[in-house]
C-alpha cells in the first residue's frame, strides 16, 4: 500500500505542475484542479508516512486555496503543514506555519480561529522553543483582546506565564 500510495503522490504533484505552469497553449493556470490535486497528494503521502513530502504538499495546497481567494481553506492546509512539521521536528517552521494560518484566518475575519492556531503552535513548541511559544501566546492574547475576547485570553496568559516560569528555572 505505501509503494501505490506514494506512486499516486507524485503522480498527483505531476499533474498539479502541469496545471500551474504556463506555457504557449496555456495562458493561465488551473488553480482549482491543481490544487485539488494537491490535497490528494498529502493525504497519499501522510497515508504512505512520507511526512516531508505531505507537508510541502500542504503548504503548495495552501498556496492553490490562496490563489483562489479562499483564506479559510488556505489556513486549514497550513495548520496540517504544521503539524506535519512538529511530528518531524522542525520547531522554526511550526513558528511559521502557524502564525500564516493565523494570518490567513484573520484575513477572512476569524479572530478566534487565528488565535486558536497561535495557541496550537505555542503548545507545539513550549518545550523546544519556550521563547517563540511566550511569543504566539502573547499575540494569540492581543488577537483575542483586538476583538474584545480579554475573558478568552484569560487561559492563554496563564499558559505563557507558566512557560515562562518554566524558562526562568
Amino acid at each position: 500500500m505505501s509503494w501505490s500510495t506514494t506512486t499516486a503522490g507524485r503522480s498527483w504533484i505531476l499533474l498539479y505542475n502541469r496545471r500551474t505552469k504556463l506555457s504557449l497553449t496555456r495562458w493561465s493556470a488551473d488553480w482549482k484542479s491543481a490544487t485539488g490535486l494537491y490535497e490528494q497528494a498529502a493525504n497519499a503521502f501522510r497515508l504512505a508516512k512520507k511526512y516531508e513530502k505531505a507537508k510541502t504538499a500542504f503548504e503548495k495546497a495552501s498556496k492553490g486555496q490562496e490563489m483562489l481567494s479562499s483564506p479559510w481553506d488556505a489556513a486549514k492546509h497550513m495548520e496540517s503543514a504544521a503539524s506535519l512539521a512538529k511530528d518531524l521536528g522542525k520547531w522554526n517552521e511550526v513558528a511559521d506555519f502557524y502564525r500564516r494560518a493565523s494570518e490567513l484566518y484573520t484575513e477572512c475575519g476569524r479572530p478566534q480561529p487565528a488565535s486558536d492556531a497561535l495557541a496550537k503552535g505555542a503548545r507545539a513548541l513550549e518545550e523546544a522553543a519556550p521563547e517563540e511559544a511566550i511569543q504566539l501566546y502573547t499575540d494569540a492574547c492581543d488577537i483575542l483582546e483586538d476583538d474584545g475576547k480579554e475573558q478568552m485570553a484569560f487561559d492563554l496568559y496563564r499558559a505563557a506565564t507558566s512557560v515562562y516560569i518554566k524558562l526562568e528555572k
